[in-house]
């Protein structure tokens, strides 16, 4: 099915179109409020004297500040506490209040707690260098070499990885990105297990009676169980054509809706994550991947015969349509791949509009006919034959048709920003990814 796009009008009032801005959407908000709660808690600390005992920093308060803020960046990062997250946010019934419902969709924001949690650990790490520093010049306390020597090293990398992790450079040296915060973060982890026994040392205290001993267990079973689950297994491809391929999985593991799996060509290479495509009494799932860079570019040219999965299946943001009585998605290109597994599952009522290049030639008459065969009125837009539409209004057009609750996009991020924005300011839930880091 194809159709013009309408002229609609969709201006919306001046305070929504300020307030749903993407400046200060859920995901800033949550970083800004963990800074707030953070200078709070420093000003109040230095207020009262918690951060002093007599002339001595106690350094023990600074480091559990420290402490609290990177469990906080890196657990929420979990995969099993992302799942948890979605699973409670999608518990709420589609009988409550829209704006409640409309807020917990927003529950993919969580990144917001991630930058915000290791930034401020990092400078109360800092905090905590000088407070160190400080003693030892005194003579208040004794502190060692080795104990210095190691946490100028770790506020060091952790800087460099907050550094590196800044949207421009994670957009323009997106591997080294990856290099550097997964083989620099294991880095950190092991200087952080050293710098704590190095202070247990000093300070004459057993290692196992600290907090920091059991927060660090957890901290490094939360960074080591991905790898726990590592696997190769088996891939069969099918390419309809130069842009895309289709890779059907069937190892035992058939994932749900809404969900991705990271995959690499080696086991401690480059991973990239793409939307799980499951179909209803059928076992394994399909991967839609698109040329989209060197990776996925050699992945289509030179298709391998088996790949390594790392992780379990993680939920993702279309999971967050069990929230609505009824959805509309809106798709680009290899954005399809999202939308499919949540057509074919006719959980939700749906709406499809889906934009891309040349359909059937690139993503092949299979394909095409299973998306008409399992959702209502496919708006499917060839660009090459129709230019490129107005996605905002059509898909305010088919809100107003169908009686959808909300609109869920994957996109780019300029499209899918442009449209979740339009949306919203206009009164309608739309969600979409964030590209957080």
């Amino acid at each position: 099915m194809t159709t013009q796009t309408t002229n609609l009008d969709y201006a919306a009032p001046n305070w929504r179109r300020m307030t749903r801005h993407p400046a200060i959407m859920e995901y800033r908000r949550l970083y800004v409020l963990v800074a707030v709660i953070n200078l709070a808690t420093l000003a109040a600390g230095l207020r009262n004297g918690h951060w002093f005992d007599g002339q001595a920093f106690r350094l023990d308060a600074i480091a559990d500040m420290a402490l609290i803020n990177l469990s906080l960046g890196i657990l929420i990062r979990q995969q099993r506490v992302i799942n948890a997250l979605f699973w409670l946010a999608t518990r709420i019934p589609v009988t409550w209040p829209l704006w409640i419902r409309w807020g917990a969709g927003k529950v993919f924001h969580f990144g917001g707690f991630h930058y915000g949690g290791t930034v401020a650990g990092t400078l109360w790490f800092a905090f905590l260098l000088y407070a160190m520093v400080a003693d030892r010049l005194s003579g208040s306390l004794q502190i060692s070499n080795m104990t210095l020597g190691l946490s100028g090293l770790m506020v060091t990398l952790m800087s460099l990885m907050i550094v590196t992790a800044m949207s421009r450079f994670r957009t323009r040296f997106h591997n080294a990105f990856e290099k550097i915060h997964r083989f620099v973060g294991w880095t950190v982890l092991a200087l952080f297990w050293a710098q704590t026994v190095s202070i247990s040392g000093d300070m004459g205290v057993a290692l196992t009676g600290t907090p920091s001993f059991w927060m660090l267990c957890i901290i490094t079973l939360s960074i080591a169980s991905p790898w726990l689950t590592l696997k190769r297994v088996r891939v069969e491809i099918v390419k309809p054509s130069d842009h895309v391929v289709l890779a059907r999985f069937n190892y035992g593991d058939t994932p749900f809706a809404g969900s991705s799996n990271a995959i690499s060509h080696t086991p401690f290479g480059e991973y990239h994550s793409f939307a799980n495509i499951p179909a209803p009494n059928e076992p394994g799932y399909r991967l839609a991947i698109s040329r989209a860079g060197d990776w996925t570019g050699a992945f289509i040219d030179n298709p391998p015969e088996k790949v390594w999965v790392k992780g379990i299946t993680t939920s993702g943001v279309a999971r967050i349509e069990d929230l609505f009585t009824k959805v509309v998605y809106v798709g680009t290109g290899s954005g399809i791949g999202p939308i499919l597994p949540h057509l074919l599952k006719r959980k939700v009522p749906n709406r499809l509009i889906w934009s891309t290049r040349s359909p059937h030639k690139t993503y092949g008459d299979d394909l095409i006919d299973e998306i008409e065969c399992h959702t209502e009125k496919p708006l499917i837009w060839d660009t090459v034959a129709q230019g490129k539409p107005d996605l905002s209004a059509l898909a305010l057009q088919a809100v107003r048709e169908s009686g959808a609750e909300a609109v869920i996009v994957i996109s780019n991020q300029k499209l899918t920003r442009k449209v979740v924005y339009d949306m919203e300011s206009l009164g309608i839930p739309a969600y979409g990814a964030i590209w957080d880091s």
